[in-house]
């Protein structure tokens, strides 16, 4: 077949490390191929040049995908990443195989239904790898001292209070000094091994994102709004990176994880708690950055202390204060504050 000159043609690519499944479609629906080639995009590309020249291309989005998704944009397409949760709803079909999996997505495309996902560029990709590794980091660690703590209830040991806080130099001393039996003796010695050597790579993880970040406008802008320190910069400009991407605030939030889920049927109307959606961990710094807003800052405290005498939980107090907060940061974050 030859190259049909200025065609247009929409994309359905089903990834998988073993290859990726390619359905190409036609502006009036109809599939023209469909079918599994290697995961090269050299390859990908020459198969689907028989069809047509401009390309609309669609990729759930999936462990691998956004590799793709670059290395096709890079060839002149225009390349979408899809949400894959909202794709499998939209499906409406119990069934699930490559060939019908890369039909949808194409059909999505031509249709211009496709729930798209944000393609971030490679510094971003990059910033997200490292705030989530020292996250893992952080969660070994919590993990580690739980075994700590499980370990002396079990042997009814309790430190004396005045070897101070938990974790601090002098308890740990304290703690090496106990006597256990020979096996549980070796076992604490191996974790508090595993907990220093923790320790150490968490500093090292964060020395390295002070260094990565140091230079980025949005992080230095961050880094002045009260309550927020290098963490909690560093991982709003990870997850949301840009905040112009968002329509507005409510959009923000939303994406954050911080609105209520709206729970009403008939003449019934409610709420049901925070939606399940964004970051977990993006979510949890931004709680606690509500926390530190209500302890240090007068604006946020008066907002907490109005709430609470409304009746209000303290948790949804806290959860509020971080939903206004962050649909507040949406305008000081706008490209042109930050030219200011």
């Amino acid at each position: 077949m030859t190259s049909l000159q200025g065609a247009r043609v929409f994309v359905g690519l089903d990834y998988h490390q073993s290859g990726v499944q390619v359905c190409v479609m036609n502006e009036a629906g109809k599939s023209l191929l469909n079918t599994k080639l290697r995961d090269d995009a050299a390859t990908i590309a020459a198969a689907v040049r028989r069809f047509g020249e401009q390309v609309e291309a669609s990729i759930e989005c999936c462990c691998g995908a956004a590799n793709l998704a670059k290395r096709l944009a890079d060839l002149g397409w225009s390349v979408s990443l899809a949400h894959a949760g909202i794709v499998a709803r939209m499906k409406k079909n119990p069934d699930k195989t490559d060939f019908g999996d890369a039909y949808i997505l194409a059909d999505l495309g031509r249709l211009k239904y496709l729930p798209k996902v944000w393609l971030a560029p490679d510094e971003i990709v990059e910033l997200r790898r490292l705030v989530r590794f020292r996250r893992q980091l952080v969660d070994e660690r919590r993990d580690i001292k739980l075994r700590i703590r499980a370990l002396l209830r079990d042997e009814r040991i309790t430190l004396p209070q005045e070897q101070g806080k938990p974790w601090t130099k002098a308890w740990l001393r304290q703690l090496v000094e106990v006597t256990l039996q020979p096996i549980s003796a070796w076992i604490l010695q191996q974790q508090l091994d595993r907990l220093r050597d923790l320790c150490a790579r968490v500093l090292q993880v964060e020395k390295r994102l002070q260094t990565l970040v140091e230079h980025d406008a949005i992080v230095q802008k961050l880094l002045t709004m009260p309550g927020v320190g290098l963490l909690t910069a560093a991982t709003l400009r990870a997850e949301i990176a840009q905040f112009e991407r968002f329509e507005n605030g409510k959009q923000l939030a939303r994406y954050c994880g911080l609105s209520p889920r709206n729970a009403s049927s008939g003449e019934r109307e409610a709420t049901s708690g925070l939606i399940k959606a964004g970051n977990p961990q993006l979510r949890a710094v931004l709680i606690e950055t509500a926390h530190r807003l209500l302890w240090r800052d007068e604006t946020w405290m008066k907002l907490g202390a109005r709430l609470l005498k409304r009746g209000k939980p303290k948790s949804v107090v806290v959860a509020a204060v971080a939903n206004r907060w962050v649909r507040w940061l949406y305008h000081r974050m706008q490209p042109e504050e930050l030219a200011a």
